[in-house]
């Protein structure tokens, strides 16, 4: 697979994982819509850091250096990303681990928040990797 149909399969993922927040949300499951809302945006991210020409530091991408990579390199270091996306995936990842893991309660305010975050996460990955 060429990394442009990587790329491609990647947003489709996160294309995907966001609607299933908007489903999981409109139907007030909100543990499903953080967990899906999350992945979304580790999706997106995979898939800026393979379009950006990044390689996983071992043999996959693990979740810790997605956030770190995409955070460190395309925000940072090479100002492809918006800064107010810096602690998008750290915050979502936080919440999809109390929803997965964890007896709290996402919150209906939380989870909209999430999704909110997500939608803006992914169309800001959409809209460079169109450009």
């Amino acid at each position: 697979m060429s990394d442009a149909q990587h790329v491609a399969a990647l947003l489709e993922r996160a294309k995907e994982s966001l609607s299933g927040a908007e489903s999981e949300y409109a139907n007030q499951r909100f543990h499903n819509c953080a967990n899906r809302a999350y992945y979304a945006c580790y999706q997106a991210a995979v898939a800026a850091l393979v379009h950006a020409g990044i390689v996983p530091p071992g043999s996959r991408w693990g979740h810790e250096s997605v956030q770190a990579q995409f955070v460190g390199l395309l925000i940072n270091r090479r100002h492809i990303y918006s800064p107010e996306h810096r602690d998008t995936i750290g915050r979502l990842q936080h919440v999809r681990g109390v929803a997965d893991y964890q007896i709290e309660i996402v919150s209906e305010i939380q989870a909209a928040r999430n999704l909110r975050r997500a939608k803006s996460f992914v169309a800001g990955v959409r809209n460079e990797l169109r450009r």
